[in-house]
């Protein structure tokens, strides 16, 4: 069939970064903290080092079977490792692109700058305790928000003591800052 009737295109791979991942904005870097440098690396070591294999010796005992169109071991082996050589293929971009910082050595710690966690009062009442990490590192249920976040950029520079005012879909929201807390060195 002609590529024109279907939705595909020559290379299956194109979309490397995949639904989960944040774009980053023009020109930036990738900033991460150290923590998730080495997380994202280990999720790297154990595709590269466990998964995949484990798959690749799957999907060959299931081609080894004969009749490949009908097999599902042999057709969702084959998904699976198009789904894991996509990871590999993000999570080596975004490691040989990141710029790891340490909090722990930011010198304006009364400052809320990369790595900071803020205690902040919405105007509603309500305290919010968060850190500013980088995008593949972000949590926001846990308090982990990255920082291209409106929040986090809103924050940024700010002191302990500060208003800030944050725009929402909602309208304008007022932000006090409680506290800056950073690491200590270790």
């Amino acid at each position: 069939m002609n590529k024109a009737f279907v939705k595909e295109s020559d290379h299956d791979d194109d979309d490397d970064l995949g639904p989960e991942a944040v774009a980053l904005p023009q020109g930036s870097k990738n900033y991460m903290t150290r923590s998730g440098y080495q997380r994202l690396r280990a999720e790297l070591a154990h595709l590269m080092n466990e998964e995949r294999p484990n798959v690749v010796q799957v999907v060959s005992w299931a081609a080894s079977n004969g009749d490949r169109s009908e097999n599902g071991d042999y057709i969702y082996g084959k998904k699976r490792l198009r789904e894991i050589d996509r990871r590999i293929r993000f999570l080596t971009k975004r490691l040989e692109a990141a710029e790891v910082v340490d909090p722990a050595l930011q010198p304006n710690r009364d400052q809320v700058f990369f790595g900071a966690t803020v205690l902040y009062c919405d105007k509603a009442g309500t305290d919010h305790r968060v850190t500013i990490v980088g995008v593949d590192e972000a949590d926001p249920l846990n308090g982990m928000i990255s920082w291209i976040s409106p929040v986090a950029r809103a924050l940024l520079k700010a002191r302990e003591g500060d208003t800030i005012t944050l725009r929402t879909p909602a309208g304008l929201d007022e932000l006090d800052i409680l506290e800056v807390i950073y690491p200590e060195p270790a």
